[in-house]
């Protein structure tokens, strides 16, 4: 991934964004937040699913459902931008791979062992892990942000600390957070040239096809689910609503704020994963969880917001 970093950013090493306004922190900030909220409904369907649709034909499913949504968005403007999608072919694949094949796929094998809730609080490190990334290459964190990003880590620490023991699907959700983190940090590097629109349309037909293999070996050992108003209204979510608008709320995010502060933001995802467990599957939250959640919305406050610079300074 570090040598895809390195080409991209030597092949535009001076990327034009979109002017920075007065608003563009607060729009960074809200796409961010509209991203985890509906994100942590992905985590109570891949539990409520578990029994029901096998982890990778759930994961295809979404991403088909999804690839529909955004077609009559995305299609024509990808064919219009085919020549640079293809001059970036390395880094649309990597992308694509890290956050559209493997991230949910990982996601949903964890839900066959895992609370929705613990699922959460692990996929919480995936911030910690996007600071580390956009710190390599080169962005400077601020005081501010650095504390809130560890206010909140402390949250979520002390929040996986009242669980007993490691869950099973810990290591499928460990590996699940390295690679949004990775994908959040890449999105950071996206070259200018690719229209947001075109790039998200063209990364889910990418990660489809890369799941195509991997889909036809679980409908030959597994065998394909009943499709029933149970199975068929969780996919319609997570594709339309968890992928189509989610991914490209959280594709903006980056672009306006970072992939280190809309990470701050991220750690809103345990506190709605809990309480959304709690509401549709049952899972329990006591008081000493609510405490954990309430500093962690902290944290995202303090680290979240936008600091000042000095005039002509650059921007982080």
């Amino acid at each position: 991934m570090a040598a895809v970093l390195h080409r991209t950013t030597a092949s535009n090493p001076r990327p034009s964004r979109p002017a920075r306004t007065a608003t563009a922190p607060l729009l960074g900030v809200a796409c961010a937040a509209l991203a985890t909220v509906v994100w942590s409904g992905s985590f109570v369907t891949s539990r409520a699913l578990h029994d029901s649709v096998p982890p990778v034909q759930h994961a295809f499913w979404r991403w088909v459902i999804a690839l529909i949504a955004v077609a009559p968005f995305g299609a024509r403007q990808a064919w219009r931008q085919r020549a640079p999608l293809r001059r970036h072919g390395r880094y649309v694949l990597l992308v694509s791979l890290l956050g559209v094949a493997a991230y949910n796929t990982l996601v949903n094998q964890a839900g066959l062992t895992t609370p929705a809730a613990t699922m959460g609080m692990i996929m919480a490190a995936s911030p910690v892990l996007m600071a580390v990334f956009e710190r390599l290459g080169g962005v400077r964190l601020g005081a501010r942000r650095t504390t809130g990003l560890l206010v909140a880590c402390a949250g979520v620490a002390l929040l996986a600390g009242g669980d007993t023991g490691f869950p099973a699907g810990g290591p499928w959700m460990i590996a699940a957070a390295c690679c949004f983190a990775g994908y959040s940090a890449l999105l950071r590097r996206r070259p200018a040239e690719l229209g947001g629109t075109a790039f998200l349309f063209t990364t889910f037909v990418v990660g489809t096809v890369l799941l195509l293999p991997v889909q036809a070996g679980s409908l030959a050992i597994q065998g394909g689910f009943t499709p029933a108003p149970s199975t068929v209204l969780p996919l319609l979510y997570v594709g339309v609503a968890s992928s189509a608008l989610a991914f490209f709320a959280w594709n903006r995010a980056i672009a306006l704020i970072g992939a280190t502060r809309a990470g701050i933001v991220y750690y809103l995802q345990p506190v709605c994963v809990a309480l959304l467990s709690w509401a549709v599957l049952g899972e329990r939250t006591g008081w000493p969880r609510l405490a954990c959640m309430a500093l962690i919305l902290g944290g995202v406050v303090l680290g979240a917001g936008s600091r000042r610079r000095p005039r002509g300074g650059p921007a982080s």
